[in-house]
């Protein structure tokens, strides 16, 4: 399955923001953005010149690195977002939200998208009671996340816990019981995703 295997610390310093790609790393000294607050690279602290283009592009990159998601996954993603009804870049974002790897970050099953993704791939969760091991796997209301009965991976999970300090409202998240509800599907506020959806609008429409 294909998966970007880059360095991550040079993901955050390339979109100049931290990602939380690294999940408790990034909270410490040694995250890169801290370290080293400008772009990798032997030009990375030399004067870029800024663009209509420039920002659309770095807008789209830093959301699809945000969620972990390839190029032609994301592509796909604002196809299928540009066909519903309402708002193209609400709809985008509501869609990269309902991931079944990005909702275990957001109830606090996991301390990043790559450690959640490796969870769902190892087939350690389970939707409405049937094992899920796709972490793109697209999570509607109603539905009910639990952890697979045996499964090895309790104590890490429990210890992701341990550093949630609160889950969004859309979702429902019993950390004792390591089972959680989805509510409904996000409103937009209630995304804290660093992206403005709107230039990746503005990008795909050319």
């Amino acid at each position: 399955m294909a998966r970007d295997r880059g360095p991550q610390c040079k993901q955050c310093r390339r979109e100049g923001e931290k990602l939380f790609l690294k999940g408790e790393r990034c909270l410490t000294d040694k995250c890169g953005v801290e370290r080293r607050a400008y772009p990798p690279g032997q030009h990375g602290r030399g004067r870029s010149k800024q663009s209509e283009y420039r920002l659309q592009l770095r807008e789209k990159q830093k959301a699809r690195r945000f969620y972990g998601v390839l190029e032609k996954q994301f592509r796909a993603y604002y196809a299928k977002a540009s066909r519903q009804e309402g708002v193209t870049g609400e709809n985008l974002l509501r869609l990269l939200e309902s991931r079944l790897d990005n909702v275990l970050v957001r109830l606090g099953f996991a301390t990043s998208r790559r450690q959640a993704r490796q969870l769902v791939l190892h087939g350690h969760w389970s939707v409405n009671g049937r094992r899920v091991d796709v972490p793109s796997y697209q999570i509607k209301p109603n539905d009910v996340i639990s952890i697979k009965s045996g499964s090895t991976a309790d104590q890490v999970i429990r210890g992701a816990t341990e550093l949630t300090s609160a889950v969004p409202a859309w979702l429902q998240a019993d950390h004792d019981g390591l089972t959680a509800k989805v509510l409904r599907h996000p409103e937009r506020q209630e995304i804290d995703t660093p992206v403005q959806e709107q230039l990746i609008v503005e990008l795909y429409s050319k």
